[in-house]
């Protein structure tokens, strides 16, 4: 079977600036980074706004395997799919990470027919932008200290700094580290610590503002710690937007990319759904809104994280709200949940696979339920699946009342995704969207925690540790007590432990703490085990990388 770098590096690019005037842009809305890829100006919302005809359609999973169920696959798959229909559509995804593409999971531009290229670029620096958010966030940190060091006028206390490093590498190490810790010419000892760059308060700013304008005000309203009288201390108060910011010039602006079927893609920002709030920029968004009849966007991980947050998060803070929401499923996954007995999931068991199709009902039931967007189901095919298997799932769509359709985009591409395609059509013309959010926002964090865990994970109880608690206290204290939160919990399940497959009921959500996040504009909960660096694997993809003498990239996947 071909690999999906060598499926990419066959495949025949068109200049982006093709990709751009098929579009609608002139050459002033777009800047050249090389022949396949550019820098797309926001300003072109000022002459198109986001049309109120243009359809959205938000794509999300079931839990997933660890090595994901294809969901970004899918989501280029319909975008292709969609075009190839004659619908003029316009994918938005997030970037990358480095984090994923050296550990675990690989890679995150697709897979086989059904990519965004040029995928190795993609996958490692591409133009930089989540290097700058690095940047962006350590310079932060550093002025920080500066300040502490140069006789810290704002009286920040060390002990009260909630401001991390942070690294786009998964790097277990430095989850917990003293820094400052040799001698006074090299700073105060403190402890600190860094996360991944996509659990950044940056990335989620970059992320979450409309405007540059927007995103020096998030900027100053982040807090970085509190002084010794426990009063907050605000990058305003740093004085230090106006340099974030600068370093965040080009990153602002959304990434102009193309499928292998040439399907325009805008590619910005790349915050974990399980650590952040797991959506692409608000601004590439509503770029596609502005130039397309259908914009296909996806949320990260399954439908309890990534959409939960786009919907409550991402919806409420700028006003969208999608026409169609998109689950992903895949046989192996249902097994998976159904507890199989076989070590490779490819096998088919049916039974396993009956007994796993509850995660799939409830996540069916939370978008149509609680959310009251209209559903397809996309089944990712995988050449092992039997018949009998994929028939079981149409089926069990079908008795909720749901379109389960099979795709095989990963080997046919946009062929392999036209009755997808017509499904989704069919449910966004037949459907307006409505705004149906979780919870309000007046009410206390503790109860928009309880909605949560009760109505989308089906938890029957929240138990707060005492430092949670006292956190919570603290931010509404301070004014924060309207934020939406943003909670911090393992993919793998719909509770916070990975273990609990299926659609389990009867369980308890620990929450560990709780972080403001006054620039991002919500307050993270932190629950179970959760970590916001995640450590490399026994044995990491990184393994498998190499460059060969003339430059060229083997092994990513």
């Amino acid at each position: 079977m071909a690999q999906d770098i060598d499926i990419s590096r066959s495949a025949k690019l068109m200049n982006i600036e093709c990709i751009a005037s098929d579009l609608g842009l002139s050459s002033d809305d777009f800047e050249l980074f090389g022949r396949f890829k550019a820098k797309v100006d926001p300003k072109i919302l000022n002459k198109r706004p986001p049309s109120k005809d243009s359809k959205l359609v938000l794509v999300t999973a079931i839990n997933p395997t660890p090595a994901g169920e294809g969901k970004t696959t899918i989501t280029i798959a319909i975008g292709d799919g969609l075009n190839h229909i004659g619908k003029k559509a316009v994918i938005a995804l997030r970037e990358p990470s480095l984090g994923p593409t050296f550990g675990k999971k690989g890679c995150a531009t697709g897979g086989g027919y059904s990519q965004v290229i040029p995928m190795d670029d993609i996958n490692l620096h591409f133009t930089g932008d989540i290097h700058a958010v690095t940047v962006a966030n350590n310079l932060l940190a550093a002025l920080i200290d500066n300040h502490i060091f140069h006789s810290n006028k704002l009286q920040i206390n060390p002990e009260a700094i909630t401001w991390r490093h942070c690294l786009d590498v998964n790097d277990r190490q430095l989850r917990y580290i003293i820094s400052g810790s040799k001698g006074k010419t090299s700073g105060v000892p403190r402890k600190d610590g860094f996360d991944i760059t996509a659990a950044s308060e940056i990335m989620a700013v970059l992320c979450l503002s409309s405007t540059r304008i927007e995103l020096k005000q998030r900027l100053a309203r982040i807090i970085i710690g509190y002084n010794f009288d426990g009063e907050p201390i605000s990058v305003a108060d740093l004085r230090a937007q106006g340099a974030i910011a600068s370093l965040l010039k080009e990153a602002f602006h959304p990434n102009l990319v193309q499928t292998i079927e040439h399907s325009p893609v805008l590619m910005h920002g790349g915050p974990f759904a399980n650590i952040a709030h797991g959506c692409s920029s608000i601004v590439a968004t509503k770029i596609g809104l502005a130039l397309s009849e259908y914009t296909i966007t996806e949320a990260g991980f399954g439908a309890d994280l990534g959409a939960e947050k786009f919907l409550d998060i991402k919806c409420r803070q700028h006003d969208i709200w999608p026409n169609a929401a998109v689950i992903v499923v895949t046989t192996r996954a249902l097994k998976l949940h159904g507890q199989s007995k076989n070590d490779d999931l490819s096998k088919p068991d049916i039974d396993a696979l009956k007994y796993g199709l509850p995660n799939l009902t409830r996540h069916i039931q939370n978008m149509t339920g609680e959310f009251n967007i209209p559903v397809v189901v996309a089944i990712n095919a995988f050449e092992n699946d039997s018949y009998e298997e994929i028939d079981c799932i149409k089926q069990h769509c079908q008795s909720l009342g749901i379109e389960g359709v099979s795709t095989n985009a990963w080997e046919l591409g946009a062929k392999g995704a036209v009755d997808l395609a017509h499904a989704i059509v069919d449910v966004c013309d037949s459907t307006l969207p409505r705004n149906n959010f979780l919870y309000e926002s007046a009410k206390p964090i503790t109860e928009k925690i309880f909605a949560i865990a009760k109505r989308i994970y089906k938890a029957t109880n929240v138990e707060f540790d005492m430092s949670a608690l006292k956190d919570i206290a603290m931010i509404e204290a301070q004014g924060y007590g309207h934020l939406p939160v943003c909670i911090a919990k393992t993919p793998m399940s719909f509770s916070d432990k990975a273990e609990l497959k299926g659609a389990p009921e009867n369980f308890t959500i620990r929450v560990r703490k709780a972080k403001l996040s006054a620039g991002a504009g919500f307050v993270v909960i932190y629950t179970g085990s959760i970590l916001t660096m995640p450590g490399l694997p026994a044995i990491s993809a990184s393994e498998n990388i190499d460059i060969d003498e003339d430059g060229v990239i083997h092994g990513l996947a």
